[in-house]
């Protein structure tokens, strides 16, 4: 049985980001990357999760800073906005570059 390599160790790539990595925050990441923001009804329904679910997994990418949630104040109503943060969008982009250096290594 092979010992995992340490992290210094594995030609220059970047370690996985155990906040991102869950399925459906690594889904959460990857959605919000391709756009600005969206609305939180879209994500759970993208995901298919409760709101409780969803409202967790956010939770923990806001606690890193990954990630921002706004509720603008309007008439009608309130809708939750969720985006990622600069460092959500760095943190994703070493992310999938550790991903694909496991695939292309």
């Amino acid at each position: 049985m092979t010992e995992p390599l340490p992290a210094a160790d594995r030609r220059g790539t970047e370690p996985f980001d155990e906040t991102i990595h869950a399925p459906n925050r690594l889904r959460i990441c990857a959605f919000l990357d391709a756009m600005n923001s969206a609305e939180f009804s879209v994500l759970r329904d993208m995901l298919g999760v409760a709101d409780s679910v969803l409202s967790k997994h956010l939770k923990v990418l806001q606690d890193a800073g990954y990630a921002s949630v706004a509720k603008p104040t309007g008439r009608g109503r309130v809708k939750t906005w969720v985006s990622l943060t600069p460092a959500g969008k760095k943190a994703y982009a070493r992310h999938v570059a550790a991903l694909r250096a496991l695939f292309d290594g």
